[in-house]
């Protein structure tokens, strides 16, 4: 399997080797926490890093928005970010050139500066990677936890399920999906999908609204997202699918190669709780800024996630989930 490691090797092996706890680190490493969180006195600095292994089209774009969303869930608007890439033995000087402009191009559009890092020729590599630390600041008045959300608060979504994942089937699977029947328009507009996956306006939208949570669902789709803020949280998410909006390209996809939208891999997507007495003002709000968001479900007492299928069928899940992409590789 790649991607993401099972909660269970996470636990085991990672969360709990930390080395020395210091006083001053207010979020560490944990399931469903996006960054570290670090007091600062009257605010916070907000820290996280993410590499990218599996594109090669605008790598650079990719990796700093996918670094900067992280970031942004917490409250924290992104200022800073450090750089690490890593080249192929014998690589293309234009393959630099264009890494370098996308960073470049993704940082300006974010308004953070590139302050470091590293760059070299790797052994063994047959593809570039590129890890990207995002760092931010907030306020602890604005700050928001994977943890925060509260019995009664409502779930919302904005934009639609599997976003990241509709670009990624559509440049890697173009051939099974022509196969399949799936038209080349539909194919097209799909893989224009992969330049939505920055949620970092949305973020601080939200943050300044009010959420009491907010999470980047990325590999394990919208479900896996939610197990996430659950297992932080320490509540039961509700969730019903013929609320959840789903692209006509993502749904065509996904139907031709048998596999569920909502455990696709979804950056681009912001999951978020606010409170029920403020959700009509929030939407509303954010609906005037150009930031479409729909509600999803409820958070109840208890724990885990129950899906209520449009079938009137209960799923529900409070473990690690396998991204469907996974499956499809």
């Amino acid at each position: 399997m790649t991607g993401k490691l099972g909660y269970d090797f996470m636990e085991k092996y990672v969360f709990n080797r930390i080395g020395y706890k210091r006083r001053e680190v207010l979020q560490g490493p944990g399931i469903g926490a996006d960054a570290a969180i670090i007091d600062m006195g009257d605010r916070v600095l907000v820290v996280h890093s993410d590499p990218i292994t599996e594109a090669v089209e605008r790598l650079g774009w990719l990796a700093v928005n996918i670094a900067c969303n992280d970031v942004a869930v917490r409250g924290a608007r992104p200022l800073w970010v450090s750089t690490t890439i890593l080249l192929p033995e014998g690589f293309d000087e234009e393959l630099l050139d264009t890494i370098t402009r996308d960073m470049d191009s993704a940082a300006r559009e974010l308004g953070v500066m590139i302050v470091g890092g590293h760059t070299e020729e790797t052994p063994r590599l047959d593809r570039p990677i590129v890890n990207v630390t995002a760092m931010g600041l907030a306020s602890k008045k604005t700050l928001v936890l994977t943890s925060g959300a509260r019995i009664g608060d409502l779930v919302v979504m904005t934009k639609t399920a599997g976003l990241e994942g509709t670009g990624i089937i559509a440049r890697d699977f173009e051939e099974r999906l022509v196969k399949k029947g799936v038209d080349k328009e539909i194919i097209a507009r799909a893989k224009e999908f992969t330049w939505k996956v920055s949620v970092v306006r949305e973020a601080l939208l939200f943050a300044w609204l009010g959420a009491t949570s907010m999470h980047d669902p990325t590999e394990g789709g919208l479900i896996g997202g939610l197990v996430e803020m659950s297992i932080a949280s320490g509540k039961k998410f509700i969730v019903y699918e013929e609320k959840i909006p789903v692209a006509e390209e993502t749904r065509i996809i996904t139907n031709a190669l048998g596999i569920d939208p909502l455990k696709l891999i979804s950056s681009g997507v912001l999951l978020a709780t606010i409170p029920r007495e403020k959700a009509n003002y929030i939407l509303e709000y954010a609906g005037k800024v150009g930031v479409t968001a729909s509600i999803i479900g409820e958070v109840v007492e208890g724990f885990g996630v129950e899906l209520v299928r449009k079938d009137s069928r209960r799923e529900y899940y409070d473990g690690f989930i396998v991204d469907e992409i996974t499956r499809l590789w």
